[in-house]
């Protein structure tokens, strides 16, 4: 204000986007794509208007690069809590309790009966032959049951699913290929997912975001610089800094 510029003055020195500028007066940070960029744009803004770039930056990285939240562990996997043993589970319904005394009459009767038909039984002269073709005749095989026939999976569509999950919010810019139009930008709070034909191209100001290509994970090595990946139904490679899209 001092020297009689504005956010477009500074815009067209520094080649910085005016949104970004602002992002700066304002200390929004999570509007900014990751800390590399912040400083970089720090100390270019700085020099530009005859600030000393070393005190903002430095000022910036005793403040906020580590600031970010820890990540909260996952419970680990087949882990359960314990149950009251004083608890039933539901699904096994109520505790079976004592026999009822009218439970124990009937059971004797039952008894009762059977030795009685095996006394008749004894009585009987019946020879081993005609028992065995009575048996004979009396079985019937039960029929195979046929099996239902198998449930074909449906076969996968064709084209490219990029999902995107951030561990922190983080800036993001999207398009379909080289010189095509960007079909996202901006900072990435949750889970995104984008979907074309052929390839996507990414461009993340931070690391720490999980990338599933049609559902298999891509691996990202671990590092403070930004990175640019271009996916397609091959799988995934990184975009070397100045191709990327938004760059």
């Amino acid at each position: 204000m001092r020297q009689g510029l504005d956010i477009a003055d500074v815009e067209e020195r520094t080649k910085i986007r005016a949104k970004y500028l602002r992002a700066l007066e304002n200390e929004e940070w999570g509007a900014l794509p990751g800390h590399t960029f912040v400083k970089t744009f720090l100390r270019t803004y700085a020099e530009q208007v005859g600030i000393d770039p070393h005190l903002l930056v430095e000022e910036y990285r005793l403040s906020h690069e580590a600031e970010e939240p820890d990540v909260q562990p996952l419970a680990p996997a087949g882990a359960t809590a314990r149950r009251d043993p004083r608890v039933r589970d539901r699904r096994r319904g109520p505790a079976p309790g004592p026999p009822r005394k009218g439970a124990l009459v009937a059971l004797g009767a039952v008894i009762l009966v059977v030795f009685l038909v095996a006394l008749g039984l004894q009585g009987e002269d019946e020879s081993d032959d005609e028992r065995a073709s009575t048996d004979a005749t009396e079985t019937e095989t039960a029929p195979a049951r046929e099996r239902p026939p198998a449930r074909r999976r449906p076969a996968p569509a064709s084209g490219v699913t990029m999902r995107v999950t951030p561990t922190f919010p983080t800036y993001a810019c999207v398009d379909t290929g080289e010189g095509t139009d960007v079909i996202y930008e901006g900072t990435l709070e949750e889970i995104q997912t984008f979907r074309n034909p052929e390839q996507l191209r990414i461009n993340l100001g931070k690391r720490s975001v999980e990338v599933r290509v049609n559902g298999k994970p891509v691996e990202i090595v671990d590092s403070p610089e930004p990175i640019g990946l271009e996916v397609s139904e091959d799988g995934a490679e990184e975009i070397a800094e100045g191709t990327r899209p938004c760059a």
